[in-house]
């Protein structure tokens, strides 16, 4: 009689969950396509070697599924470092944080006003801006391909760098630790064929950041106007300046 008891009901709890997040990360880095065809190898490996006991075919594939660690990594390594990075973040642990810090009170950005201020004013007078607000992963190696600033985070600075005539207006800012890290930062575009042919290059790199990292990343359009956030691989458009607020406000 095979017995069932709590600790198996957590352990299937905790194996569901792993699998739950493991697939949410796929989706959001667009690699889904690669990890979904793995899990059906792997469902034909187990078919063929343990079950229909085929020598020949078996073998064969187990030749692959030896090297199949190493293929893991290498295909998803950028996956590996945000899971681990995220696995080891303050925010993940918050919920156990809070139970022996009774008065734990939510941080106060100071970023989030100017911020918001900026972008409602260039969205005024469409003045088209890319803003990235770092949380958990580091975005050193992006801002390193930028202008360093490192200046406090202020709106009429914002305006200022993203004004059509300023030699930094090109790329991205990028803000980190409550500070203007560096702007004219060049960024990874997105590749996805799902993106509406309305939006532009500001939008596709964007995305492609949200796709690689957990930043947030805040557009305003030169064509409309419309200010817009791309996170864990998503698109928020046409947001208000309360919109935006809360976003960051949660972050």
């Amino acid at each position: 009689m095979i017995e069932f008891g709590i600790k198996d009901a957590i352990d299937i709890l905790i194996v569901a969950m792993l699998l739950y997040y493991l697939f949410k990360l796929m989706k959001e880095s667009g690699a889904i396509k690669i990890f979904s065809g793995l899990i059906a190898f792997v469902v034909v490996w187990v078919v063929f070697r343990l079950i229909l006991d085929m020598r020949l075919l078996g073998a064969i594939m187990d030749t692959f599924m030896n090297i199949g660690i190493l293929v893991i990594v290498i295909l998803f390594q950028e996956e590996i470092r945000r899971f681990l990075i995220e696995l080891g973040s303050r925010n993940r642990w918050r919920f156990l944080l809070n139970i022996f810090q009774k008065n734990d009170k939510e941080q106060v950005k100071p970023y989030v006003m100017p911020i918001v201020y900026a972008c409602m004013n260039m969205a005024k007078t469409k003045t088209g801006a890319l803003i990235v607000v770092e949380r958990n992963t580091p975005l050193d190696k992006f801002a390193n391909t930028g202008e360093p600033i490192n200046a406090d985070v202020n709106t009429r600075l914002i305006e200022n760098i993203f004004f059509k005539n300023s030699p930094l207006h090109d790329g991205a800012m990028i803000i980190a630790n409550n500070r203007i890290v560096a702007a004219s930062c060049i960024l990874p575009v997105s590749h996805n064929t799902d993106i509406p042919k309305s939006l532009g290059l500001r939008h596709r790199s964007a995305l492609g950041l949200s796709q690689e990292t957990d930043a947030i990343a805040i557009i305003v359009s030169e064509e409309t106007g419309n200010i817009s956030v791309a996170q864990n691989g998503k698109f928020q458009l046409a947001l208000s300046g309360k919109d935006l607020e809360d976003i960051l406000a949660k972050a």
